[in-house]
């Protein structure tokens, strides 16, 4: 039996101990929102990290919410091949009402399953690597090339932990984002939230009305709220339009949509509406970028209100994107384009077929994950991670067994035969 065999035959044999570790992280209660919570969850990680010889650093994203970053330097770094292994250590909130069984950060297991929050978005796949860094640490089996594990917050709330670890200069030949595809290899479209305003220089009475909208009134003046009627139709003709002249592979066409999430407007009832806000959330496609996106909308946008009367002196302005959900209510997910070509997404595709029995899939995920970080800044990326989408986010949120293990072990198996490959231009 090969040293590799004998591994995997371990995770098998300690499966209770994977479980565990699990349980471990779970019992952390990292919401997010709230967040500001995961400094104890970080430090429990830092110090596993560090029992399994890696080097760490890590650094307040937001007062109680640090980022830790463990490297572990390979006997021929630089000549061999690296790996960046990244998740979010938040998880979705827990509304109160919420009818679950038990308590959500206390697991459960139960059927085959195990249960509470944030085990398939994403604490389970960083369970499985952790675990899996670790019986290759006590096994003895040398890395030849970098392994740079990053346990990142602010995925849930668009904070992008991942994003600060990209600007600090991390880098690899590959990277794999261990969140919730169903073992899928997953590209990703992107999504950006802009802020549309349409706002009066002049204020009126509520009683002014009849004066700015009938003949006579001697009054040039206009409601922001009606104005945005104007503007929420052209976001629905444009996002219709999207729907039949743009497509993507894997993609169900129209995925590339306007939401006009939230609308603010006005004072109150004895004012006319000197002023209205718009909210948007725009899902792209992967060979686009939120730069283009955003200026084909404002393009548009723009169009229809130079056609407006009292619009085209008053042209609505545009904010796009934050770096916080909570801080700012604006994020950026960029979008990720899987190569199917890279030798990375090729040979993880391999040993998944290996050790699950079952062929890869490659496809695009429904969702945005923290993977279009690394695309954004040139390192090669792949998401791979336990975990069904329907379950991520829900009551009784649940993760099969079965497949944290075959995740543990595929993960295990990839760390090892990547950092064992030489660079090509070595």
């Amino acid at each position: 039996m090969s040293d590799m065999d004998e591994l995997l035959v371990a995770i098998d044999e300690r499966q209770h101990e994977l479980l565990e570790l699990l349980g471990t992280l779970v019992a952390y209660e990292t919401p997010a929102p709230p967040a500001r919570n995961t400094a104890g969850l970080q430090a429990f990680v830092e110090q596993y990290l560090q029992g399994i010889g890696f080097e760490t650093e890590h650094w307040d994203v937001y007062p109680g919410d640090p980022n830790v970053v463990g490297v572990k330097m390979g006997t021929h770094s630089g000549e061999y091949r690296s790996l960046i292994i990244n998740g979010h250590i938040d998880v979705a909130e827990v509304n109160e009402g919420e009818q679950w069984d038990n308590n959500p950060f206390s697991m459960v297991v139960k059927d085959g399953l195990v249960i509470g929050r944030g085990v398939a978005d994403m604490k389970g796949g960083i369970a499985g690597a952790l675990f899996a860094l670790k019986l290759l640490h006590e096994h003895g089996l040398p890395l030849l090339g970098d392994v740079i594990f990053q346990s990142v917050v602010g995925e849930e709330v668009g904070e992008a932990g991942t994003l600060q670890c990209c600007n600090k200069g991390y880098t690899a030949d590959l990277a794999i984002v261990v969140d919730t595809s169903d073992l899928h290899l997953q590209g990703q479209g992107g999504v950006i939230t802009g802020w549309i305003t349409v706002k009066s220089e002049q204020t009126f009475h509520d009683g002014n009305r009849r004066d700015l909208i009938h003949a006579g009134g001697n009054l040039v003046g206009a409601s922001a709220i009606e104005k945005m009627m104007k503007i929420v139709q052209a976001l629905q003709e444009l996002e219709r339009h999207y729907a039949v002249t743009k497509s993507y592979p894997g993609c169900k066409p129209g995925s590339n949509t306007i939401n006009p999430s939230v609308i603010e407007g006005g004072r109150h009832a004895a004012f006319i509406a000197d002023e209205c806000k718009l909210w948007i959330t725009v899902h792209y496609y992967p060979n686009e970028t939120h730069e283009q996106v955003a200026r084909e909308i404002e393009e548009y946008v723009l169009g229809v209100a130079r056609a407006d009367i009292w619009m085209k002196d008053h042209l609505p302005t545009f904010e796009w994107g934050g770096t916080s959900m909570i801080e700012e209510r604006g994020e950026i997910f960029p979008a990720l384009e899987l190569d199917s070509k890279h030798p990375g997404v090729q040979r993880l595709a391999e040993l998944h077929g290996e050790i699950s029995g079952e062929d890869a899939i490659l496809d695009v995920s429904q969702t945005v994950t923290d993977g279009g970080w690394f695309g954004h800044a040139g390192i090669p990326a792949v998401i791979y991670g336990p975990g069904e989408l329907k379950h991520a986010h829900a009551v009784n949120e649940r993760l099969s067994i079965d497949q944290l293990v075959t995740y543990t072990k595929v993960i295990l198996a990839m760390i090892h035969d990547w950092t064992s490959a030489q660079k090509e231009s070595a």
